[in-house]
Parts: C-alpha cells; structure tokens; sequence
C-alpha cells in the first residue's frame, strides 16, 4: 500500500511539473480578463498561446451582428479533443464548443454577434491536457447583441424555423459543407424577448456515425451560417435541437 501511495504521488508531482514547465508565452493581446476566462473556461488547466490556432475575423465588425469568424486549427488534426470559442467582452461570451471526432477537421467557420471591440479566442485542448490558445482583436461600433433580429420582421417567419440550406463543395482530399439554418437564435437581451436558440447540433454520417457535436451559444447570429471540412465521401446528416426542445434535421449529399 505504502508503495502504491509513493508510486501515486510521484506520477502526480510529475505532471505537476510538466504543467508548470509550459511556458504560455506573451498574450498577443493583453487582456485584462485573460485569468478571469482561463479559470471559467479553462478551468486554470496548462495552456500556451499558440500561433498555429489561427483565428480569422474582420479588423472591424461592419454589421456587429453578423460578424464572420474562422478557427483553424488543422496543424493539430489528430489531436484535438475540443475546441471552445469566446469573445472577452461581450455581454454573452460564449461563442461554441466544437468536438471534431471522425473525419470532421479542426476547423470550423461561423458567423457571430459583436457588442463592443473586443479580443476574440479559440482554445483548443489537445490530447496531452494542454490548451492551445489563438487569439486576434476586432473593433466595432457596438450593438451587435442588443439589437432586435431581423428575422422577427420578416412575415412567416415561424414557419420555416429549422430549415437548412447549403450543399457540399469539393476540395482536393476534403470536401467543405457550408450550411445556413433558419432560427431568430435570440439571445434574451432584447426586452420581451426571451432566450430561442440552437443550443446543439451532430453531424453524422449515412450509417449514423456521429461526426462531429457542437454546443452553440446566444453570441451565434441569427440564420447560423456554418461550414465544417470533411474527410471522404458520402452523404450527412446534421441534427439541431433549440433551447426550447425543438429538433431538425437536415441531409447533404
């Protein structure tokens, strides 16, 4: 017993120095709520910030609620466990939670809502325990989360809620599906108006393979517009559920 419990600790005290060994590097944009995010979302685990997490979006945010954003993290294909997404200074922060698993790359494209400039990140956990963390800095001229959606003016609007437009594109060794998806996606911060969004979504293959799972959150736009890279051939099939318990779904050949 006395040399498991040795045994044990030493196992212990050595990836506690492997954590400590990590040097994260100068935050490329020093943030004052840095800390603040690493321990709510990151759960103060060993991360480094890392310029092979590539996090693309427009210097300045022309129409703050749609706001186009590309995480990149193919140069960790193979290892990547998740990835989360966060803009620092928004009211509703959390962007998405993206789990590549079976063909799906690390590498996903969207469109989100904007309050305020603001950094922007893409943490991306990797099998050995360590975040990846990328990071850029967007300006803005403000509002993209306080004002009302443009879909609740459009007439009928209600009736075509879930419905998904899109198709698949070849690549060279991978094809890309680009997809929209009709919902208002409210974020609650509108008065009278409370939370309806997509909260989850799978892509799964023809034999129901699940490809990849994402959690969305309040700061996606309204009418998401994603896009996922994909290994091989073959039909798919996204899967969405609401907050609200509605579920849809949609094939791409």
């Amino acid at each position: 017993m006395k040399w498991r419990g040795s045994c044990l600790l030493v196992c212990w005290l050595s990836l506690a120095a492997q954590a400590d060994a990590i040097d994260p590097g100068k935050d490329p944009v020093p943030s004052v709520m840095w800390a603040f995010y690493h321990q709510q979302l990151l759960g103060n685990a060993p991360f480094v910030f890392d310029e092979r997490v590539k996090l693309l979006a427009p210097p300045f945010a022309e129409d703050a609620r749609q706001v186009p954003l590309e995480i990149d993290a193919r140069a960790f294909k193979g290892e990547v466990v998740k990835i989360l997404a966060w803009a620092e200074l928004n009211p509703l922060p959390k962007i998405v939670d993206f789990q590549p698993l079976n063909l799906v790359l690390p590498w996903l494209s969207l469109r989100i809502r904007i309050e305020q400039a603001t950094p922007l990140r893409a943490a991306v956990l990797t099998r050995d325990g360590v975040w990846h963390v990328g990071s850029t800095l967007i300006d803005a001229a403000g509002g993209g989360c306080t004002a009302p959606s443009v879909v609740r003016t459009q007439p009928g609007w209600e009736e075509h809620i879930g419905e998904v437009l899109g198709g698949r594109y070849p690549r060279g060794e991978f094809s890309r599906l680009r997809l929209q998806v009709a919902h208002p996606m409210d974020n609650g911060m509108v008065s009278g108006i409370p939370e309806f969004f997509i909260s989850h979504a799978e892509l799964r293959d023809r034999n129901e393979h699940v490809l990849a799972r994402l959690e969305l959150f309040p700061a996606v736009s309204e009418n998401p517009n994603l896009a996922f890279d994909i290994e091989g051939a073959g039909q798919t099939r996204l899967l969405l559920r609401d907050n609200s318990g509605n579920e849809f779904n949609a094939s791409i050949p």
